[in-house]
């Protein structure tokens, strides 16, 4: 993985402002990955993702149905991979929701490799209303432009 980039979030709402200030660089297929413990604010940032992208969306964890999506200018399909093995990843239809809009993925380590390698992968440390660290990272493709997006991003969004 590229040079980690960090960001301090000390608040949740950073969190969530912080998934807001990336939204904007999103498109149809690309994969934002998000790996960290329960509570550490995965849900968080995914929510101010679908909501600047989809105004008005009422963001929830999927991790009982899998994939929540907000329909809006770049639609969202948010993920949660906490109750699967790698394996039954594949049976999810990736490919179709990733060529109608952006994949947002809970649990992103589980995601097949060949996923992973074109996604911009954070990692989540810290929770409840403790300070959190987000570290993003890429290996290739699209996955390298949304780490120069990230790294773009203003200290304090």
């Amino acid at each position: 993985m590229s040079g980690a980039v960090e960001r301090r979030a000390p608040s949740v709402t950073a969190t969530e402002r912080l998934g807001q200030a990336l939204a904007p660089a999103l498109r149809a297929g690309d994969v934002v990955s998000l790996s960290g413990d329960l509570g550490a604010g995965k849900t968080r940032f995914a929510a101010g993702i679908a909501r600047s992208l989809c105004p008005g969306a009422r963001v929830r964890s999927p991790s009982f149905t899998l994939v929540n999506e907000y329909a809006g200018r770049v639609p969202v399909f948010h993920l949660d991979l906490y109750r699967l093995e790698t394996g039954e990843v594949d049976g999810l239809g990736l490919e179709e929701y990733a060529a109608r809009g952006a994949l947002v993925v809970e649990w992103g380590e589980r995601l097949p490799a060949y996923w992973l390698d074109d996604a911009l992968r954070i990692a989540f440390a810290g929770s409840g209303e403790d300070p959190r660290t987000l570290a993003a990272g890429a290996t290739r493709g699209r996955g390298l432009e949304l780490l120069a997006a990230w790294r773009a991003l203003p200290e304090e969004p």
